[in-house]
């Protein structure tokens, strides 16, 4: 109940802090963005995301538009903060899949049209976010974004370091993510290895990214992209590997990727059933920093687990 109101609260404040912001000098304003941005993102060392750290799927669901919408005014106050253009983007993003692709995929099949309709709200809401990371990429580097549109991105890709990982990380998820939602879009389709090339160079750069990330991400690109556009399911098994060992153990959703993409695929209801198990043997309240994701991803688990039928030829019960 405190982390509730204490979201509410923050929310309330930003507001406030929106509305007086803009009556200020210009460089007072650009100040006041600054400091709500740090407060909504939990950018400040130390600080958690408010978001991140919340047990309340729904609170977080019904909160998050509004927070969309004001990561887009205090960036339209601020548009040269490459730090608050991926804090909208990988918002936008995170929405997308958490709260708009991830319930549509839990839609029984007599509501087709329903899933259809919301996997293309994802889509749109994939590439708006991923726009923006883009922004956020071209303010630190400028000329990317014309590169990366004649085809010419691996030289600005090279000279990235570190502190660009984020940015190649969160574009790269939200470009796929919005392919993933309609595999049919033949334009989107041809543009996956570009898409690919900034992935591969946040996991060169540092493949353990926030404890694994990236790992998780291949699970599901290996496991799921035709040979031509990079999948290699050699490789998936070595990823969940690599998962689990960057998070420890901590992270419910590389275990829930590992039974979806690749135990269902080759009919493996045994070890699909043992890596829900793991998933669902996480406590959440014990990794406060990825409570929503794990509550979130226990939850797929408990769904997986419910329709075994519809997955598995054999479900392995009596």
């Amino acid at each position: 109940m405190e982390r509730n109101m204490d979201l509410r609260i923050r929310l309330v404040a930003i507001s406030l802090a929106l509305m007086m912001g803009f009556c200020s000098s210009c460089s007072i304003n650009r100040l006041a963005v600054r400091a709500v941005a740090d407060t909504l993102t939990g950018s400040k060392p130390g600080s958690p995301s408010v978001f991140a750290s919340d047990d309340d799927p729904t609170l977080i669901a019904e909160a998050l538009p509004f927070a969309l919408k004001t990561y887009e005014a205090l960036l339209s106050a601020d548009p040269g903060n490459a730090k608050l253009a991926l804090a909208t983007g990988s918002a936008f993003v995170t929405y997308a899949n958490a709260f708009v692709q991830g319930p549509a995929s839990m839609l029984p099949l007599d509501r087709l049209a329903e899933r259809d309709a919301e996997n293309l709200r994802a889509k749109k809401l994939y590439l708006r976010g991923r726009n923006y990371v883009l922004d956020g990429i071209e303010i630190r580097h400028p000329g990317f974004k014309a590169a990366l549109s004649s085809g010419n991105a691996a030289s600005p890709l090279a000279k990235m370091g570190k502190d660009d990982v984020p940015y190649l990380y969160w574009a790269a998820a939200g470009w796929v993510g919005a392919f993933s939602a309609e595999p049919m879009d033949f334009n989107l389709m041809a543009k996956i290895p570009v898409a690919a090339s900034l992935m591969a160079r946040a996991f060169a750069l540092d493949p353990g990214y926030q404890s694994g990330v990236i790992y998780e991400f291949y699970i599901s690109f290996y496991a799921g992209m035709p040979a031509s556009l990079g999948g290699d399911r050699s490789k998936v098994e070595a990823m969940f590997r690599k998962a689990v060992e960057a998070s420890r153990g901590r992270s419910a959703s590389a275990y829930v990727s590992w039974a979806a993409a690749y135990c269902v695929p080759v009919q493996d209801v045994a070890a699909f059933k043992d890596a829900l198990a793991k998933a669902l043997a996480i406590d959440p309240e014990a990794f406060p920093e990825n409570r929503l994701a794990n509550v979130i991803a226990q939850k797929k688990a408990r769904w997986y687990l419910d329709n075994l039928d519809s997955l598995f030829i054999d479900t392995g019960s009596d």
